[in-house]
């Protein structure tokens, strides 16, 4: 399944609109870093997507096995460092209630953790290409240069 998703930059603004879909989200950067502090940076939205891809897949393999969950939340944690930054190692925690016994529990959150195709794809160093860059500026050279 190929997936698609865009940000689109509000006018006049540096927060802009990410969709995926009809689903929609502010990104921003913090206000002392230059945006209006109204949505998600690039950092929290890397985290947020571990988070939801770990979230989803519990209750997806937990209703494979016949399990009902009552309670999932996952906090991801992580750091970014370095010029250019990259993020240093990040951890994640699970809580999960549910109608199983805690061993069965258990061995879905380890199920998840080796499927969950976030953080398997962030472990096995997915490559990031830039395909296309379109551009439209002003010529600085003024006439007669």
């Amino acid at each position: 399944m190929t997936i698609e998703v865009r940000t689109r930059c509000l006018p006049g603004q540096p927060a802009a609109i990410g969709s995926a879909g009809p689903y929609t989200l502010v990104v921003d950067r913090p206000a002392d870093a230059g945006g209006d502090g109204i949505g998600f940076n690039g950092g929290q939205l890397l985290y947020l997507a571990i988070a939801g891809c770990v979230s989803n897949d519990l209750f997806r393999e937990a209703a494979a096995a016949g399990i009902d969950l009552h309670r999932v939340e996952v906090t991801v944690r992580g750091d970014f460092a370095g010029d250019p930054a990259v993020s240093g190692e990040v951890t994640y925690d699970v809580r999960v209630e549910g109608d199983a016994p805690t061993d069965e529990l258990r061995e879905l959150v380890d199920r998840v953790d080796a499927i969950a195709e976030i953080p398997n794809s962030l472990r096995g160093g997915t490559a990031v290409t830039l395909r296309r860059a379109e551009v439209t500026g002003i010529d600085r050279a003024g006439p007669g240069v």
